[in-house]
């Protein structure tokens, strides 16, 4: 019993079970040990929020629901006055044209009925005419004073164009839209009023008689004649002037007619006589 040798099982024997004896030697059975995990010392760590951070974040949510409501309430206010302005009947016209640079309201194929879409597009097409004929008048009387016929003629083309632009969209375009838009006979009546004299304008533009200044602030027929003795390139662009011209006075004159004849034809004529009259009667 004393001579026999008990095993220690708690003997540190280096046992490789992945080892093979046969082939690789003991030395190399050691397995390379795993590389150490760090250990997170953050890992359910509290943080401390600042007490002025959190009554910063309450004062800002605060700010918050004050604008919001603010918004809310101007919102209700805006919708209320849209409202009370769609029961007046009044129509909010949003500048959309040209649209690189809108300066105008102009929308026919949603505010104008379908069966005077045409006769819109067409007294359109004579606004922008009359800007294109003005156009090209100060061009043509720019060379006629570059040739040597004074700055005068220059200086009331200038005058032509800045007046009869504007005034031909407030003074007759307008209303005719808003006329054919809203069925006005009043609007009718003034679009008539100052289209005539647009017309009269054009047709006198495409004579150009020597009146004032011998007529050369006027790209028209004489002054195109006297001119192209003098001078044939001017005289070239005088005589395209008196084209164009008179292609305006041709499209303003069938507009004119057109619209006349939708006017008598919906009574509205009738019916502006009798507003004529009745507010004649109230007066007297």
């Amino acid at each position: 019993m004393a001579g026999r040798r008990d095993s220690n099982p708690f003997d540190d024997e280096e046992v490789n079970p992945f080892a093979n004896t046969g082939s690789v030697p003991a030395a190399n059975s050691r397995l390379s040990p795993l590389p150490p995990e760090p250990v997170d010392y953050e890992r359910g760590a509290t943080v401390d929020i600042p007490l002025d951070s959190v009554n910063d974040l309450k004062k800002r949510e605060k700010e918050l629901q004050a604008k919001e409501a603010e918004l809310k309430r101007r919102e209700q206010e805006l919708k209320r006055r849209e409202d009370a302005i769609a029961r007046s009947g009044i129509v909010i016209e949003e500048k959309n044209w040209p649209p690189f640079f809108p300066i105008i309201h102009h929308d026919i194929a949603n505010e104008i009925p379908v069966h005077l879409q045409t006769l819109q597009y067409v007294a359109f097409t004579t606004l922008l005419g009359i800007v294109v004929c003005l156009l090209w008048n100060v061009v043509a009387v720019t060379i006629a004073w570059i040739k040597g016929e004074g700055p005068t003629i220059w200086f009331l083309s200038i005058i032509y164009l800045i007046s009869g632009v504007p005034g031909a969209y407030v003074f007759w375009y307008r209303p005719l839209y808003r006329a054919t838009r809203t069925d006005s006979a009043l609007k009718f009546g003034w679009f008539f009023l100052a289209y005539v004299f647009h017309i009269g304008f054009c047709v006198f533009a495409s004579v150009a008689p020597p009146m004032i200044f011998k007529g050369k602030s006027l790209t028209g027929i004489l002054p195109a004649i006297d001119l192209l003795s003098e001078n044939p390139l001017v005289g070239i662009f005088y005589f395209v002037g008196f084209a164009l011209f008179c292609v305006e006075s041709l499209v303003s004159i069938w507009v004119i007619q057109q619209v006349y004849m939708y006017f008598r034809g919906t009574g509205k004529a009738a019916e502006m006589k009798r507003s004529a009259r009745t507010t004649m009667m109230a007066a007297l």
